[in-house]
């Protein structure tokens, strides 16, 4: 059955997007191996157009600073190419769509509405990592995870204080297994994925 089973909220909600990228490069000490000299240069604008919604500045910064990158083997972040970022919205356009489908209508916790689900990221058993767009500030958006085995919750901060949190142990990670902070995959600019030494992640 599925089921919203809870929310989690850190200590203290990270709002400034640098401060909450610098939380998770102390968290997983190998992903600044893969940080870009400089940020990358995105269209976001096309993006939130094709969306209708801006999107949270943590994660764009995670964006510009980072390719996408996987964790311990696990969780993927689903970050645009850059120059891809209109195709990428529309990805996550139709997503968000099929969650609004009768055909989910069992899938989705009763207790969130139609049009409320975003997805950023995946995991390899198959959990969904999604934004809850509430109204307002899209850096007040929680994390909400779809689990595999139908178990639905929140967290009431943003994705790149999820992802430092869930890395160091700090969040409890009800219903997905325990995600070492290391890094075991990164996307090059051809869109390959590219495995990380063992030792440099």
């Amino acid at each position: 059955m599925t089921e919203l089973i809870g929310t989690q909220r850190p200590a203290r909600r990270i709002l400034d997007p640098h401060e909450a990228l610098a939380t998770l490069e102390q968290a997983v000490p190998g992903l600044v191996h893969h940080r870009r000299p400089a940020p990358a240069a995105y269209d976001w604008a096309a993006a939130e157009d094709v969306l209708g919604t801006a999107l949270p500045t943590d994660f764009k910064t995670l964006a510009a600073w980072y390719p996408a990158v996987e964790l311990d083997a696990f969780l993927t972040i689903a970050s645009p190419d850059p120059g891809e970022e209109g195709a990428w919205a529309r990805c996550q356009r139709e997503e968000r769509a099929w969650w609004d489908s009768d055909e989910a209508t069992d899938l989705r916790p009763p207790e969130l509405p139609r049009g409320s689900l975003l997805y950023w990221g995946n995991s390899a058993e198959g959990d969904r990592f999604l934004w809850s767009t509430v109204p307002g500030d899209p850096q007040r958006w929680p994390v909400t995870v779809c689990s595999r085995n139908d178990a639905w919750w929140h967290y009431d901060g943003g994705m790149v204080q999820f992802l430092a949190e869930l890395c160091d142990g700090t969040l409890d990670p009800w219903a997905l297994p325990p995600v070492r902070p290391v890094v075991t995959h990164w996307i090059d600019d051809t869109g390959r994925a590219r495995p990380v030494p063992e030792g440099a992640a």
